[in-house]
């Protein structure tokens, strides 16, 4: 017995998706169109939460790093074509930034869970960060009230804690975010 073939999907270039009307939400996983919902009242509010924290952070220390919230285009490969919109993320390496997007791997990324579609964050992305080189990588659930941690350079993956604890930032020597503090804010 044969196999029935999979239906190709059709796959779109850079220019096709930079023609893309600019209110539409999308992430590209090899070339392939993903819609995106609108975030929710709790997820925009632990949003900017953590990148008020992350932002203060690296002002008072003057750092070289930059933070920036979705959305905000990184192109983790232009062949086959992957463009995702994390909903946090610092980025060290001013080389990256052209003004439209960033290109290539960030430092450090969270993303907070949408209940849509929560295999999103903890399997297709984490794939994929991990493999475009991004040295840490945070899934913030609202919905478990959870953080799972993923220091790539270490090989720490799916390190759980809950919105009560304080957890360290392993990209920085002495950056912790209390969550339980944020966890009160929500």
């Amino acid at each position: 017995m044969t196999p029935a073939l999979q239906p190709k999907l059709e796959t779109i270039t850079l220019e096709q998706y930079e023609a893309l009307p600019e209110n539409r939400r999308v992430e590209i996983f090899d070339g392939v169109i993903y819609d995106m919902a609108s975030p929710s009242q709790i997820h925009q509010s632990l949003s900017m939460e953590l990148s008020n924290t992350l932002y203060n952070y690296v002002k008072n220390k003057k750092g070289s790093c930059q933070v920036f919230s979705a959305p905000f285009d990184v192109m983790l490969s232009d062949n086959p074509l992957t463009i995702v919109q994390p909903d946090i993320m610092v980025i060290c390496d001013k080389n990256k930034l052209d003004g439209k997007r960033c290109n290539g791997a960030p430092d450090f990324i969270i993303e907070i869970v949408s209940p849509a579609n929560p295999s999103d964050d903890y399997i297709r992305k984490l794939y994929y960060y991990k493999n475009a080189g991004v040295r840490e990588y945070w899934i913030a659930d609202p919905r478990r009230k959870t953080v799972t941690v993923n220091y790539f350079e270490e090989n720490n993956l799916n390190v759980q804690y809950s919105f009560d604890s304080t957890i360290k930032v392993n990209i920085y020597d002495n950056l912790y975010i209390n969550f339980s503090d944020i966890a009160e804010l929500l």
